[in-house]
């Protein structure tokens, strides 16, 4: 063990000693000036939306989304919040995105009825096919890779960050699309990272492929960018204060 030491810092040593003789000792030589970093001015709050962000979703309208077949939205409007209306059907952003961060507030009936996936029951779906499973998972049993913060039947959240029923709660997303070749096979997975009410749920994890309710996960050639969508699970889950930044 002593031998392996002596020879990683030797390498350590060596690998310094050739950086300062090709800067020529000056550590100004590895300093990068340009480009610099675009400035983006932060929210005032980790909630807020920061100067490049697109706000999907503010509280007033549904200006950016549209219904099951391109039909006006049927949700309920209220309190700064919209709500699953039961049988009304999924609703989709008018934008589509690939690579992005996306900030989206959540909150399940405070009133328990039912249990399993039968209690608060909605869904994230990150290009209209990969589902962040929005569920109330609040002393709440069920399938594990079913639950609040999982990848629906796919990966299992790290932890249940879950608060109660009728607690707002939020997800923070980091969401790389997968890549597909011109004549559409797969070259990389989609990749996702969470963080369930602050606390970090899936860390750069790959994704199986498209959601499936029965079977096994599996990838489908499509487009750089697609839309969102949120789920008519037939729960009234509502969601506020819905912001993104393509990546």
């Amino acid at each position: 063990m002593k031998k392996l030491l002596v020879i990683a810092c030797t390498f350590l040593l060596s690998a310094s000693t050739i950086a300062q003789v090709r800067t020529g000792g000056d550590p100004k030589l590895s300093e990068i000036y340009d480009p610099a970093p675009a400035i983006v001015a932060p929210g005032k709050t980790n909630a807020e939306p920061p100067s490049d962000a697109i706000v999907l979703f503010d509280g007033k309208s549904f200006s950016n989304w549209v219904g099951t077949n391109g039909k006006p939205v049927e949700w309920t409007l209220g309190d700064g919040a919209m709500t699953v209306k039961r049988g009304t059907g999924l609703i989709t952003t008018k934008e589509s995105f690939g690579d992005c961060q996306l900030h989206i507030e959540w909150r399940t009936p405070a009133e328990v009825k039912g249990d399993g996936q039968g209690r608060g029951n909605s869904g994230i779906f990150l290009m209209g096919r990969y589902e962040l499973q929005v569920l109330d998972s609040y002393n709440n049993k069920t399938y594990s890779n079913g639950q609040a913060g999982s990848i629906y039947k796919q990966l299992v959240p790290l932890v249940n960050a879950s608060r109660g029923p009728g607690e707002w709660q939020v997800y923070d997303v980091i969401f790389t699309a997968p890549r597909f070749s011109e004549n559409g096979i797969l070259q990389s997975q989609a990749r996702i990272t969470v963080f369930h009410n602050g606390v970090l749920v899936q860390n750069n994890a790959s994704i199986w492929g498209g959601t499936e309710y029965i079977g096994i996960a599996n990838y489908k050639s499509h487009g750089p960018k697609e839309p969102i969508s949120l789920q008519d699970h037939g729960d009234p889950v509502s969601y506020r204060n819905i912001w993104i930044r393509p990546l």
